[in-house]
């Protein structure tokens, strides 16, 4: 694939209003993960400090949103990922019991091996080497996954040592959840930008005014550059029994890169005369180094926004549109006391709401292959059961190339992915 050049200035009439509107509204659409993301990175368990994942959630937003908008002159908002948010924190450190500066030093090394990745042409090769169906069941398992830690968190599904998981109680958690979907849906059926944060907003208000969550005594406070930022460890992610996991993160994030660069690209008509994404190259080099930042900053990995065609739908058509999001980042560094008593299920429709949109991928599986949508099924399921991103991918791949030779289709399976599928049975008994 040739990187195109083409100014982006080319695929549609740009103006400076359009931009400033389409930046708003992409910063309007997208807001929520100020609060979410520390939300599930401080979740109980992972010792990371509210603030601090704050303060490096919004510098990854507002400095790698303006790197894309000035070196990549793209209109998309870059900013920690929902889905790698939940791997980083539930499965890596609750679950693996990694504590969370070595996982930071992970996500920083997984960022090194995207931006090599990113600036070689084995960025082509791994591109075409990765099936479709397990692109889409990827995304579709992540769904889940977020979608199970939405009713996680409003008390829907409880653990249970007999069943796994049950239903939990039926309490104002719960009347909340379904209040804040409600509010969420009306709203995105009408289109509005203001959906999540409508959601967000209403159930906080109602918490606190019947008294079952705690106002903030403080709305405003100096961001927290103190206790992770540059806390990570790197050293210690280096060890074998972790490649796994920093493998899965590069993947993932190569996934939901090329997704977004792709499908956002081409439905804006951001593209070239032979349909392929403008500044590509340099979109996917942004992307990794967010994730690097990422890691040095103190958060998990930083992506590029699906949310950002909102903006690009308003008019925002260059990367002066990025360069404005990212100019409305920068109050956020402030509002740490305010977001901090946010309470948790007041996030949970959102997370419900994103993992609704990021599973509809599965309808595009071809379920009459059964070489094709077994790898996949597994993929999609995998995620969620084992609370592992790392699970799924390498068993998609393994099954994949497995279920292709036993089907006569072989010659099918390319040099790339076969190596990707040793890779993964290797992975996979590492990780033993």
């Amino acid at each position: 694939m040739i990187e195109s050049t083409t100014r982006i200035e080319s695929s549609g009439r740009s103006t400076l209003s359009g931009d400033v509107i389409g930046g708003v509204t992409t910063f309007v659409t997208m807001a929520y993960i100020v609060i979410v993301n520390p939300g599930i990175l401080s979740t109980p368990g992972t010792g990371m400090p509210f603030s601090g994942a704050l303060t490096a959630t919004v510098l990854v937003a507002s400095s790698m949103t303006l790197l894309m908008g000035l070196y990549a002159r793209l209109p998309f908002a870059v900013a920690p990922g929902m889905g790698l948010n939940a791997f980083f924190a539930f499965t890596i450190v609750i679950q693996n019991k990694v504590p969370w500066q070595t996982a930071l030093g992970m996500v920083f090394w997984a960022g090194v091996l995207f931006l090599i990745v990113s600036v070689t042409p084995l960025r082509e090769e791994i591109a075409l080497a990765i099936p479709p169906a397990l692109r889409k069941a990827a995304g579709a398992g992540i769904g889940l996954l977020l979608t199970f830690i939405g009713l996680r968190n409003a008390g829907l599904v409880v653990s249970d040592p007999a069943t796994i998981v049950r239903m939990g109680a039926l309490d104002h958690r719960a009347v909340f959840l379904v209040l804040g979907i409600l509010i969420a849906a009306a709203l995105m059926r009408r289109g509005s930008p203001l959906a999540f944060l409508a959601a967000i907003f209403v159930v906080t208000a109602l918490a606190w005014a019947t008294g079952y969550a705690r106002m903030p005594d403080r709305i405003v406070g100096a961001p927290d550059f103190s206790s992770t930022f540059l806390a990570l460890d790197a050293r210690g992610a280096l060890r074998f029994p972790l490649l796994p996991a920093t493998v899965a993160i590069l993947f993932t994030d190569l996934f939901d890169s090329l997704s977004t660069f792709i499908g956002v690209s081409s439905a804006a008509g951001l593209t070239d005369s032979d349909g392929r994404p403008l500044n590509l190259r340099r979109g996917l080099t942004v992307d990794a180094v967010a994730t690097l930042t990422s890691g040095l900053a103190g958060t998990s990995p930083g992506t590029a926004y699906v949310e950002s065609i909102a903006g690009i739908r308003m008019g925002g058509r260059t990367g002066r549109a990025s360069v404005v999001t990212a100019l409305c980042f920068l109050p956020c560094f402030f509002l740490a006391p305010l977001a901090a008593a946010v309470p948790g299920y007041a996030t949970a429709s959102v997370l419900v709401l994103v993992g609704v949109s990021m599973f509809q991928s599965i309808s595009a599986l071809d379920f009459s292959s059964i070489e094709d949508v077994l790898p996949a099924f597994v993929t999609a399921i995998l995620i969620p059961l084992t609370l592992s991103i790392t699970q799924g991918i390498l068993w998609g791949f393994l099954l994949h190339a497995a279920l292709y030779t036993v089907t006569g289709r072989r010659k099918e399976v390319g040099t790339a992915l076969w190596l990707l599928a040793a890779l993964s049975a290797g992975l996979l008994l590492l990780a033993r």
